[in-house]
């Protein structure tokens, strides 16, 4: 038999042993645990899963050739900004001490092995794989340098994030990875609360596919209980120990490997209050089962995402670069939304988030991918864990779980890295400071924003003067390269307006400068934009008839009052162009179809259908901010966008042009015309299109 039908037939066993498994009624606790002990059992029988595409070697590759720590959009610099008092609840975010030598790990993994050997030897898998993922202001630490947990512990703070949960490595009265423990407990002027999540596994040597070869193993038993809390003992009597209804909180990563972890959490609870702590607080980890705690003689489970869901595999859809790449690659939206609709069960249960994740780092070739996390859609999924599934819950239950400050070779990491800066804390800080997430069912709209790029200042005038002669008042950005700045001020001055004026690289034409304006107005909470540039089209004979005919029909006093009104009435208006220049999507594919499917890919939405999908020509436009979250959200890099050299066609800033529309429908918004938002009559629809030739 063949390998392809071995393959095949593996595959349709699996999948009918899986359809009879999902249909069969059974407790959710049953359910994970057969679906572990199979997994454990016979992960040899599982079929490989859907392969990636061969990547088109004859169009750009969409990935860093000389490095992966510039500033992607969407970076965020450090700030100082209030947090609200009292929080509105306590976030508590796991932490690896990982990040130092230890000699078991040399003898293990070679001389000098910390997890940040892995990291760095990250290569992207597939077009538009952001590996690897490097430290930001931070940088490679060692955490037997004691300030780097303090720096760490005010970065926390100032972030609202309310304590570490440290993983606490325990082997049958062996301790690994303690010294930065230790340090902390020693270190007094730390005043970020803490507490302990034992991961009591064995250790293997799973990073290298040899899961059966036990480096260190666990020895549960009476006595080895007893060790065990005795010898954590100092950390739950620290006054900074993270307390719930008073009692130190002790996390078990995997209750279900502890021979009678009723009989553990007895013991553990007499010798506490034989020894002076009193009443100690236990929980679990969903890792691997949802159980009621009390099962176990806990007092509350732990929610531990990405764990326990099963988002779409979206591997078939990846451009490989690695044409032997047999990881996975999952839809990290689909595992928030999960998440976000679970109700909240009747036993104790504290809800948890994820940052992303990205186990590359460990498993070269054959990582697991979450696919498609931003920090806006973290902040999302926190906001509305704090703000609507623990509304109505007493303090002491509002506690969130984030997974995680610090695990770089598994990509969920809140720490500041090169690529996004500071950009996960940041929307941390947002999703504690914001009771409502801007949705699409919020009407009210503050005055809108004109945004402008200004590449020939002498057309600015033009704008700014249909601008002023209209009633209704913007805020306006314009952006231009440096050497223009005085022109493009003197120009704004003239009239007597106020504006913001940015320098920007000579990079994406109007695209890129826009992008980046567009990222920092939504995170500013403006939701209004009008994206002009100032178009002169020198390759053409009727460029100046195609910019006015696009700006007159967007900013025209007797429009802008008919559409801005149509944006406060209707929540699902995403786009509005300018009539007559929303043209079919195949007619002008040119040399951007590569681009445009592999934009499509980047950013998750539907591949476009080049007989219905169209675009808007020309790139100027009015936009709900909101509309524009699928581009927003793919933080795309500096060095997708080709170095200037006159392209009439076919750059990925043409690409992009071509991809607004689809963004914004994806997302579930409308795009309409200009003329039809304000009740005029359309132009023909047979008309041929004078500023473009099919092709």
């Amino acid at each position: 038999m063949t390998s392809r039908l071995q393959e095949g037939l593996r595959t349709a066993v699996f999948n009918g042993l899986r359809a009879a498994f999902r249909i069969t009624p059974m407790p959710e606790r049953m359910r994970d645990r057969l679906r572990q002990s199979y997994l454990e059992r016979f992960a040899d029988t599982l079929p490989q899963g859907p392969r990636g595409k061969k990547a088109d070697t004859t169009k750009a590759a969409h990935r860093p050739r000389a490095r992966s720590d510039a500033p992607a959009l969407g970076h965020v610099p450090r700030r100082q900004e209030p947090l609200p008092s009292p929080l509105p609840a306590t976030l508590v975010a796991f932490y690896l001490p990982q990040f130092h030598t230890i000699a078991e790990n040399d003898a293990w993994w070679g001389k000098g092995f910390t997890e940040w050997r892995n990291v760095s030897r990250a290569l992207p898998q597939f077009e538009g794989h952001a590996q690897p993922r490097l430290p930001g202001d931070l940088g490679f630490y060692d955490l037997r340098n004691p300030h780097v947990m303090r720096d760490q512990a005010a970065l926390a703070r100032e972030y609202g994030i309310g304590a570490f949960c440290f993983y606490y490595y325990w082997f049958g009265g062996k301790t690994l990875l303690e010294a930065p423990l230790q340090q902390w407990l020693q270190d007094d002027s730390i005043d970020l609360p803490f507490c302990l999540c034992w991961a009591n596994e064995n250790w293997s040597r799973r990073w290298d596919g040899r899961a059966d070869d036990i480096l260190i193993g666990q020895q549960h038993s009476a006595e080895d209980d007893l060790a065990f809390i005795a010898h954590i003992a100092p950390y739950l009597r620290d006054r900074r120990y993270l307390r719930v209804d008073g009692k130190p909180l002790l996390l078990v990563y995997r209750p279900g490997l502890l021979p009678e972890p009723k009989a553990t959490a007895a013991r553990w609870r007499a010798w506490c209050n034989e020894h002076g702590i009193g009443e100690i607080f236990i929980a679990y980890t969903q890792s691997f089962d949802r159980a009621d705690p009390t099962d176990y003689g806990f007092d509350a489970a732990v929610e531990f995402p990405p764990n326990l869901a099963t988002p779409a595999n979206i591997t078939a859809d990846q451009q490989l670069i690695n044409p032997d790449f047999r990881g996975q690659v999952l839809d990290w939206r689909e595992l928030a939304n999960d998440y976000r609709q679970r109700p909240l069960p009747g036993y104790r249960l504290f809800p948890g988030v994820n940052c992303g994740w990205d186990n590359e780092a460990r498993r070269p070739g054959a990582g697991r991918t979450y696919l498609h996390s931003a920090p806006r859609r973290y902040r999302d999924w926190l906001g509305d864990t704090i703000h609507r599934r623990l509304a109505g819950r007493p303090a002491s239950d509002r506690l969130v779980f984030v997974n995680a400050w610090n695990e770089w070779a598994e990509g969920a990491v809140l720490e500041p890295d090169a690529r996004l800066g500071h950009a996960w804390l940041q929307a941390t800080r947002d999703a504690l400071t914001r009771s409502v997430t801007p949705t699409s069912t919020d009407t009210t709209l503050l005055r809108p924003c004109l945004v402008v790029h200004a590449w020939y200042p002498d057309v600015l005038d033009e704008i700014i003067g249909m601008l002023v002669s209209g009633a209704h008042r913007f805020r306006v950005i314009v952006t231009t390269s440096a050497e223009k700045v005085a022109q493009v001020r003197a120009m704004i001055d003239k009239h007597g307006i106020e504006a913001e004026i940015e320098a920007v690289e000579n990079r994406g034409r109007d695209i890129l400068p826009f992008l980046r304006v567009a990222d920092r107005l939504l995170n500013e909470g403006e939701q209004l934009v009008l994206k002009l540039h100032t178009k002169k089209s020198p390759h053409r004979h009727d460029g100046d008839a195609w910019r006015s005919q696009l700006i007159g029909h967007l900013l025209s006093p007797s429009r802008v009052d008919g559409i801005v009104r149509a944006y406060r009435e209707d929540s699902g208006l995403g786009l509005v162009a300018p009539e007559g220049h929303v043209q079919p999507l195949g007619f002008y594919w040119g040399a951007n179809e590569g681009n445009v499917r592999y934009l499509a890919s980047r950013l998750g939405i539907a591949a476009p259908e080049v007989d219905s999908d169209d675009f808007i020509s020309g790139s100027m436009f009015w936009a709900r901010l909101e509309a524009l979250r699928p581009l927003l959200d793919a933080h795309l890099d500096d060095w997708e966008f080709e170095a200037e050299a006159g392209q009439v066609d076919g750059t990925f800033a043409h690409a992009i042009e071509r991809v607004f529309a689809l963004a914004a429908r994806d997302a579930g918004y409308r795009v309409r015309s200009a003329a039809g938002v304000c009740g005029e009559p359309e132009p023909p629809a047979s008309q041929p299109y004078a500023f473009a030739r099919r092709g």
